[in-house]
């Protein structure tokens, strides 16, 4: 019995703030074979780097099944985070080099949750160069600004 191959997903994010820490938005696309969805979020009074990982956790939390997921994205902090500096954070019990907390530690338990039943593939793009999807998820990040500060 063939088991079941887990759906390509890929996924581009990108997160945007007017001010830092100030209004924020993300985008992120999903898309696997012919489908394609985008996904927009915003808050009041955050960091960029806090927008830039819920562009990635929104995405990963819309997926229903464990996928074999590639991750696009412009920003050094979520590829590091994931790939180089986690597991050290998490054996000095979520402490930095420095020895002081890590900050955005609930969006780090939260992206690791979300990517606990996928195989990932983290893929780091220079941004503002005319990728395409890098430039769509910027334009969905910042129009979520907008809305977020006309609904305020």
């Amino acid at each position: 019995m063939q088991k079941k191959q887990k759906p390509l997903v890929e996924i581009y994010a990108d997160g945007a703030c007017s001010g830092n820490p100030g209004v924020g938005g993300f985008g992120a696309i999903l898309r696997s074979g012919e489908k394609e969805k985008e996904l927009s979020g915003c808050d009041m009074m955050t960091t960029n780097n806090r927008m830039e990982l819920l562009a990635v956790i929104a995405a990963m939390e819309a997926l229903k099944n464990p996928c074999k997921i590639t991750i696009t994205t412009d920003s050094n902090y979520v590829i590091k985070g994931m790939t180089e500096w986690i597991t050290g954070w998490i054996k000095n019990k979520w402490k930095n080099s420095q020895k002081k907390d890590v900050l955005n530690r609930d969006l780090w338990e939260r992206l690791l949750k979300a990517s606990s039943s996928h195989e990932v593939k983290w893929v780091w793009i220079k941004g503002h160069i005319g990728h395409p999807e890098n430039e769509r998820c910027d334009k969905l990040a910042k129009a979520a600004i907008k809305k977020c500060k006309v609904r305020n």
